[in-house]
């Protein structure tokens, strides 16, 4: 059988040509060739003209949506709850479901312990490793027993071709695949080396071509560039229908599974776990792990956040200490860093707080990371309290201050979504001093309530050397 052929893809301006250039012809950019395969050239029945529009295939039957059955079939439960509530109430058959996270995160525990609750009910499962042999993979998943957990019951395949990956599948017929990772498996009818951008385009999807019409859900593990993004083409994103994303820190013990995509559920879960010696643990009530540990001190605060549906309350802390450097240095944690920026130029035009000549440390303790404007409030006056050298909390100072809240650049505070909930979730834990947009409608204002009366905005000089505005 000969070799289809294959052709170079610019991916920038679609310039095809049949060898790999340095440089595209078309618009001149430099390494955006990417190998395909060229798809075979239909010719007429009766001679060698190319078909043109539908080349000769016959029309499909339309059906009205109203007529659409929209009996749901049962989802796949993996027997952890927090991954089934981030996918939607778990997997559904014949999906693809792309799990992203950096390297040592847990992303082969987490997969190897919902085979293994899928195992243990009853489910056909198959475990493809291209990075691990299959002694390697029994040594880590003999730390995964668990009453509830068949770890060992989970059938594995070390292999790294295409071809054979996708025969076992179809022999076996399994209920749910994970193929661990998506950037090992090479297709041999290209040459590129497996993780180039055409082959796991390629693997992808003749991997959906197969899941598809069997009904196998399939996991795809994937690696992350140094940016944390999913690496491989955007076309991968595209083509799979949920993107996880596991992030936290390797040194840290908590781990957090958000959905960046979902065709059968809402992106606005989340789900935190505990990496221990048995493996990944769910943290059903974050909030008080996180309040039991504040540290009551000054620079630290209590953010009511929102992890999709449910609120979470973190630490925030903060850091001001006087720099030698032009400029100081700014170093953030868990928030983004422009966000920072933002907010400390609010403190300094609207509130009198002035860091212009400190270096500013902001952390959100326990891996944790917050990316919605609710976390301006905390930002702020964690650094304040930082500044001034002022502990926020109770009159007693017995437990910390919790707040939340969007900072606007005239310096008011903007209310934010699910209030309530971040109210709720604070008084649950006991913490009466909660600071919101509903009750201090501007950042100075906020200040003052928290802060101690000697050291409210606007009382004099601060420790970086400059006068806070009256």
């Amino acid at each position: 059988m000969a070799r289809p052929t294959t052709i170079h893809v610019c991916s920038t301006c679609a310039q095809r040509e049949p060898r790999w250039m340095g440089q595209c012809p078309g618009c001149g950019e430099w390494n955006t060739m990417v190998e395909e395969r060229s798809a075979p050239v239909a010719t007429a029945a009766g001679g060698g003209s190319r078909l043109r529009g539908s080349g000769g295939a016959r029309p499909a039957a339309v059906t009205r949506l109203k007529d659409v059955d929209t009996s749901r079939a049962p989802r796949l439960k993996t027997g952890i709850g927090e991954v089934d509530r981030v996918l939607g109430g778990g997997l559904v058959a014949g999906s693809l479901v792309l799990l992203g996270g950096s390297p040592g995160i847990g992303k082969s525990t987490l997969t190897g312990m919902a085979l293994g609750n899928l195992a243990a009910a009853g489910r056909d499962v198959l475990y493809v490793s291209g990075e691990e042999s299959a002694q390697q993979i029994r040594l880590r998943h003999e730390r995964l027993l668990t009453p509830s957990c068949a770890a060992l019951d989970v059938p594995v395949l070390a292999e790294t071709d295409l071809g054979t990956v996708l025969a076992t599948i179809e022999a076996e017929k399994p209920d749910v695949v994970v193929i661990d990772s998506v950037q090992t498996l090479h297709a041999a009818e290209l040459s590129g080396a497996p993780g180039s951008v055409g082959q796991v385009r390629e693997v992808a999807a003749r991997i959906m071509q197969v899941a598809k019409p069997s009904g196998t859900a399939v996991l795809l593990v994937g690696h992350v560039t140094k940016e944390g993004s999913l690496a491989g083409p955007r076309v991968l994103e595209h083509l799979v229908d949920c993107v996880l994303q596991f992030e936290g820190e390797r040194e840290r013990m908590y781990r957090t599974l958000r959905a960046l995509k979902n065709r059968f559920g809402s992106t606005n879960e989340a789900g935190v776990f505990e990496m221990m010696s048995g493996g990944l643990v769910e943290v059903l009530d974050a909030s008080a792990r996180f309040v039991s540990e504040a540290t009551r001190k000054p620079g630290s605060v209590v953010l009511a956040a929102m992890e999709g549906s449910r609120p979470l309350l973190v630490e925030v802390q903060a850091l001001v200490s006087p720099s030698e450097l032009v400029p100081p240095r700014r170093v953030v944690n868990g928030i983004d860093r422009n966000r920072l920026a933002l907010v400390l130029a609010v403190l300094g035009r609207h509130a009198g707080v002035g860091v212009g000549t400190a270096d500013v440390f902001v952390n959100v303790v326990g891996g944790v990371r917050v990316d919605e404007p609710g976390a301006d409030l905390a930002i702020a006056l964690a650094v304040a309290s930082a500044q001034r050298g002022v502990a926020l909390g109770s009159a007693d100072g017995k437990l910390p201050a919790a707040c939340f809240g969007e900072v606007g650049l005239t310096g008011e505070l903007r209310t934010v979504a699910h209030a309530d909930r971040r109210m709720d979730e604070a008084r649950k834990f006991g913490l009466a001093t909660v600071v919101s947009p509903a009750r201090t409608p501007t950042l100075r204002a906020a200040l003052k309530s928290v802060l101690a009366p000697g050291a409210a905005a606007g009382s004099g000089p601060d420790r970086t050397g400059e006068t806070r505005r009256a």
